[in-house]
């Protein structure tokens, strides 16, 4: 499956989620169940890449061959700073837990 073909979309993103869209080529997409939303592992064989956190959300059913993902905004506890992407405060949670305990 040529992998290189994938086209990812620009993110975009509303106050509680950030968003994206991948559009498949023809001979990946025909992989792509018609009747249910993807898991990761399923996504990623298919030479889907892209960071930790993402989902599929969405079935556009005129365009199967077009995924929507999306993944959640968590805003930072620290007063005036933007908001973090929940799998990047997890893993920030994972380091000061980590330090802690040294």
């Amino acid at each position: 499956m040529p992998a290189h073909e994938i086209c990812y979309s620009a993110r975009y993103r509303d106050d509680q989620y950030e968003y994206r869209h991948v559009i498949l080529p023809s001979d990946i997409a025909k992989h792509v169940p018609k009747d249910r939303l993807m898991t990761e592992t399923e996504w990623r064989n298919l030479g889907v890449q892209q960071s930790r956190g993402w989902v599929h959300y969405m079935i556009h059913r005129p365009e199967p061959h077009i995924l929507l993902f999306k993944r959640p905004i968590v805003p930072d506890p620290a007063a005036g700073n933007p908001p973090v992407f929940a799998a990047q405060a997890h893993g920030l949670h994972a380091h000061v837990m980590a330090v802690g305990q040294q």
